[in-house]
């Protein structure tokens, strides 16, 4: 019995890896991801789980799999994700099961949040905050095999002040935990402690460092737009975090907040809902990139909050689009980022649609998430774009994107790292 259930889980496994078969993909037409142009007809040739051409002849041998009238395009990056938390409407329910789930059932939730994720197309993330280290545990499956999911950037711990946005403490009674929160548990009061903190979560595993440099939409004790670290406290954590080559990114809805945090040198803003045009002039000079998480609004639009979320939520939803206009004429960078969780895991293409209706083209929304997101997280040598020698990440949607970005809410195949995860149109030939 215990042979049959590793060969099993090996089998299983398998199925996960990059092939080593030759494939070409073909279809209508291609977007590369780089150029923000449609090749016609589109031709992608990879082996061993690499792109060995785009357009050319196909090998002899190789299997084919053609599309039809749809276009391949990059492996979709979302820059800000929480696929160990799930959406739910119900606030306060929200919370008690938090409490009342055990590790695992949160981790055996979290694999089903990350196959919705990777089915949708979006073959790489940067996931912003975890907690029992989940998100490592999750991220280490996915790159061994045993489960499908994205390429994953873990930070840990979002670290921020008592009382903010990232204490899981907040809102609830003195003691309930045993102990006042901590670094080790995100929470930080100076600068000795932010650099303690990056370190503790580099040594457990973060591949990115979060901060919490404002206060939150749905956090019950702090103002929405509040700067809640200070300029010393910013410039120690963000410099160890680059010391340890670790990218940084700081959740930051207001001016003052953003502006320390762009100063320490951090490497995005997230959501950015009240920046001002001072700070995105910095933001465009220093090529700090905005990730302005749209698709936010469809949870808080479908949940129920206590009036001070509430009152938040309403506030912070109003601002959004006008932000991201003011950031576009400004030639501020832009990642797609969507703060999934907040609403439904796997509805992650959304948020192009809501960067053309802010004034994007359907060509720079997909660039903002495919090669922009990529360079934001340093891997602009291996994902992002559809070029030889790059990961065999490949998405196909029906019909042209460029003409209906809604396209991209209707993906029909899926590879990554060269292995088929989703092919609900041809059959290879």
């Amino acid at each position: 019995m215990k042979i049959g259930i590793a060969a099993a889980l090996l089998m299983s496994a398998s199925t996960l890896v990059a092939q080593s078969n030759t494939y070409v993909l073909k279809a209508t037409r291609l977007f590369d991801g780089a150029s923000g142009q449609l090749t016609t007809p589109g031709m992608v040739v990879i082996s061993n789980g690499v792109i060995q051409s785009v357009g050319g002849a196909a090998p002899a041998g190789a299997t084919v799999i053609d599309l039809g009238d749809a276009t391949l395009l990059p492996g979709f990056i979302d820059a800000h994700v929480h696929l160990t938390d799930e959406f739910n409407p119900d606030y306060n329910g929200q919370a008690l099961l938090a409490l009342q789930r055990p590790i695992s059932e949160h981790a055996i939730r979290a694999t089903v949040n990350a196959r919705k994720t990777v089915m949708a197309g979006f073959t790489t993330v940067r996931d912003v905050g975890s907690s029992d280290f989940i998100d490592v545990g999750l991220r280490n499956s996915i790159n061994a095999g045993f489960i499908p999911g994205p390429r994953m950037l873990v930070s840990v711990h979002a670290l921020g002040s008592t009382g903010g946005h990232c204490d899981d403490g907040a809102g609830f009674r003195y003691g309930v935990f045993g102990r006042e929160t901590g670094p080790e548990d995100g929470v930080i009061n100076t600068p000795d402690q932010a650099r303690y903190a990056v370190r503790f979560n580099v040594k457990y595993g973060a591949d990115v460092i979060k901060t919490c440099a404002s206060g939150g939409v749905l956090s019950p004790t702090d103002d929405v737009d509040v700067p809640q670290l200070t300029q010393a406290e910013l410039n120690a954590l963000v410099d160890e975090a680059h010391t340890l080559h670790r990218k940084t990114a700081a959740h930051s809805h207001g001016a003052e907040s953003s502006k320390r945090a762009i100063l320490a040198g951090i490497d995005s803003i997230e959501h950015g809902t009240f920046l001002d045009d001072a700070d995105m002039r910095m933001m465009h000079d220093r090529g700090t990139f905005l990730v302005p998480t749209l698709t936010t609004r469809v949870g808080l639009a479908e949940s129920k909050f206590p009036p001070l979320v509430q009152e938040k939520a309403t506030r912070a939803v109003k601002q959004q689009d006008a932000m991201v206009k003011r950031a576009l004429a400004l030639g501020v960078k832009i990642a797609l980022g969507t703060d999934a969780a907040v609403y439904p895991h796997g509805d992650n293409a959304l948020e192009f649609a809501f960067m053309v209706a802010d004034g994007m083209t359907p060509a720079q929304s997909l660039m903002a998430g495919t090669t922009s997101a990529a360079e934001l997280l340093g891997l602009q040598d291996k994902v992002g774009a559809l070029k030889a020698g790059m990961l065999a990440d490949v998405v196909a949607v029906p019909g042209n994107p460029v003409e209906n970005i809604k396209a991209t809410q209707s993906v029909i195949f899926v590879m990554k790292d060269g292995a088929i995860l989703r092919n609900d149109r041809a059959v290879p030939h």
